[in-house]
């Protein structure tokens, strides 16, 4: 019988993190309970049991002096405002990539869009998708729901429709319905939301299972990632959900000589492992033996997790193999040596797959031995965190400046996980501002202090601010070194007001006034630059306060930019050019020669003959040929002619270029009147 265990078989990165999160807390002392089961696995909720941990239904159920936390399903907007509202701390395990779909939803939507979700209508998960909607949201698990709803609300074919999944739901049926929304639906937006890590698993149990002759699916059988592998192996071969290994028994294997073992998202590396070493090693032998010894037997597998003579003693691996779900190295004894995936590293997002290689040494430390079946499990966690403790202490006695990756954003904070401690950073403590997400420095290596270490609970907090505080102080001693009037800068947009922007110069900052954006008036800074952008400025001038400060005034718009000095480059008197009419008053017509540049059309230069008002002749928006007859570059005015143009007429009586009145203005002054009801306009 050949038996093939799926590489992506066991914890997801969402639950892995969400029970890691959680025994951390029981580890640290935390009295905690959870809202609904952490994750759907029976075996994994007896041991939190054990350990204490209470699984409430609301969050007024909460006991005193208890922490929440929430599941990695995550919770509807209610839930999350009543536990504000009853002031219970809690601790947020949602899965990133059901936060994610939070955002795209409260994002992505208005109260007149549709949201179509693919997915369970009762589970957790999708009851918080539908918390987000702003207006009219459906739920489907198959294209035939699909199809019903549809048919029953005609007008969605119509309405702007977002199209979201539970992050648990069939690839298959999502590329089904997905071409019935496209079809149907004209102004439809897709946002594919399954997760890869259940796609990958997906994927590889449909071909595990097009290769066996029977499929074993281990995990619990209310969850719904389990379920559906279920469901995807059931079409290729026979197919067994199992949520422990005791329930192998049940199952009839003769004739099989190929099985196939796959698990949910929700199932352990342990449970995983029971599995496959009773069904290689043991199987034909407990056909023949009595219920009792069979639960004897199960019982033996299972102290795997449980401590024994050989633990608390440090060994030299080398890896052999590395899997998802565990990393089995040669420790040079009787014993394969194998590291669960939760044993790896502190750090929930660490990935073995990606930072290990065969042959690769690591320092571990026995967690239990099994000589029956001649395993030994390890832990390079253990070993990590044991080492760096010394670090970490000897890091806030002498004031060092550490270094590590931002590896998950808290309630309240950030985590970092340096040589496999666990560090935190709250929030005040991250040197971002009040308007900066914490998500922004996800995944980003960031240089920090050890501030305080409580050593009976083993907790340690951080300050990225003590760092950056510090750099900046350098780096503004070194631009006030060498700062002068004129000298031009790079920077960066650091926040945008009502009257300016301000730029991040490296350790000092200076602002640019809205009036220095532009050579064009405009309403807001946001029109020329945004948060983030990278500007080339100079600067304008330093003014010294009372308080010793300096304030820095920067200048951006560039000299060759100002449309007075294209028009002075391009333009003189008697020059003729097209001109546009964009505005007419009693006196004359403005009209604009270049962008930011007009001149005024007096009425006595617009025709050969007497006009009672610019009205008669022209229309805002028309292009006409105009003559440059004056250039005030002082005063900024133009003066245009028209009039200058036209061939004299001699039949023009003296009487006509007369008739304009001496009580009109001058030219001069309806230049000046004219510019001023035109800013008054703007």
């Amino acid at each position: 019988m050949e038996i093939r265990v799926a590489e992506t078989a066991g914890f997801c990165f969402g639950v892995n993190r969400a029970v890691s999160i959680l025994y951390k807390k029981i580890d640290e002392g935390t009295k905690v309970c959870t809202l609904g089961p952490i994750i759907h696995n029976p075996q994994v909720i007896e041991d939190l049991e054990k350990k204490g941990v209470r699984i409430i239904d609301r969050p007024g159920d909460a006991p005193e002096g208890y922490e929440v936390v929430i599941r990695a399903h995550g919770v509807d907007c209610r839930t999350e405002h009543a536990l504000d509202e009853l002031g219970i701390h809690y601790t947020d395990a949602t899965c990133p990539y059901v936060l994610k779909i939070h955002r795209i939803i409260k994002e992505q939507t208005t109260k007149d869009d549709i949201v179509l979700i693919a997915g369970d209508g009762a589970h957790p998960e999708v009851c918080g998708f539908r918390s987000h909607c702003k207006g009219e949201s459906y739920t489907f698990k198959n294209e035939e729901e699909l199809l019903e709803i549809l048919k029953n609300n005609p007008y969605i074919e119509e309405k702007p429709v977002i199209f979201v999944a539970q992050t648990t739901f069939s690839v298959k049926e999502w590329k089904k319905c997905s071409k019935i929304i496209g079809k149907l639906c004209t102004k439809a937006i897709y946002f594919d939301t399954i997760c890869r890590a259940t796609q990958e698993r997906q994927r590889e149990a449909a071909e595990l299972s097009r290769w066996a002759d029977l499929m074993i699916v281990i995990g619990g059988c209310f969850s719904s990632n389990t379920v559906k592998l279920k469901n995807v192996c059931s079409e290729n071969c026979r197919t067994y959900l199992v949520e422990r290994a005791e329930d192998l028994q049940e199952i009839d294997f003769g004739s099989c000589e190929k099985i196939g073992i796959t698990a949910g998202a929700s199932t352990p590396a342990r449970i995983i492992k029971e599995v496959e070493v009773i069904m290689t090693e043991n199987f034909s032998e407990t056909q023949n033996k009595s219920k009792e010894t069979q639960d004897q037997e199960l019982f033996l597998a299972a102290v795997d997790s449980m401590d024994n003579t050989s633990t608390s003693q440090n060994v030299v691996g080398v890896v052999v193999s590395i899997a998802p779900n565990e990393i089995q190295v040669d420790i040079g004894r009787k014993y394969a040596g194998f590291i669960p995936r939760d044993e790896y590293s502190n750090d929930p997002t660490a990935d073995p797959t990606q930072e290990l290689k065969i042959g690769d040494k690591l320092n571990l430390t026995i967690m239990s031995t099994n000589d029956s079946e001649g395993t030994m499990k390890l832990s390079k966690r253990i070993y990590d965190r044991k080492a760096s403790w010394q670090t970490i202490l000897d890091a806030k006695e002498n004031d060092t400046v550490m270094e590590g990756v931002v590896s998950e954003v808290v309630k309240g904070g950030v985590i970092v996980y340096p040589m496999g401690s666990r560090v935190f950073i709250p929030a005040s403590l991250t040197g971002l501002s009040k308007n900066e997400e914490l998500d922004s420095l996800l995944k980003k290596t960031v240089r920090f202090r050890i501030i305080d270490v409580e050593e009976r609970r083993r907790r340690v907090i951080g300050s990225i601010r003590s760092v950056l505080n510090e750099e900046r102080k350098a780096l503004a001693d070194a631009f006030w070194a060498t700062a002068e009037e004129g000298k031009t800068y790079t920077g960066t947009v650091k926040s945008l007001t009502s009257y300016g922007a301000f730029v991040d110069l490296g350790g000092v900052e200076g602002m640019i006034h809205i009036s220095e954006l532009s050579w064009s008036k405009i309403k807001h800074p946001s029109e020329i630059v945004n948060v983030g952008d990278t500007v080339e400025v100079y600067i304008k001038s330093i003014e010294e306060k009372e308080d010793g400060k300096k304030k820095i005034s920067l200048g951006y718009k560039k000299v060759e930019d100002d449309p007075w000095e294209i028009f002075k480059r391009d333009f003189t008197v008697d020059d003729v050019c097209d001109v546009e009419i964009v505005g007419l008053a009693t006196f004359g017509a403005f009209a604009k020669i270049i962008d930011d540049v007009k001149g005024l059309i007096h009425i006595s230069q617009i025709a050969d003959r007497h006009i009672a008002s610019p009205k008669e002749v022209l229309s805002i928006g028309d292009v006409v040929k105009a003559k440059i007859t004056e250039i005030d570059y002082e005063r900024k005015r133009v003066s245009l002619s028209i009039r200058a143009l036209i061939e004299k007429d001699e039949n023009v009586s003296v009487e006509d270029m007369q008739a304009y009145s001496t009580d009109e203005p001058t030219a001069e002054e309806a230049v000046e009147a004219a510019v001023e009801a035109a800013e008054d306009a703007e």
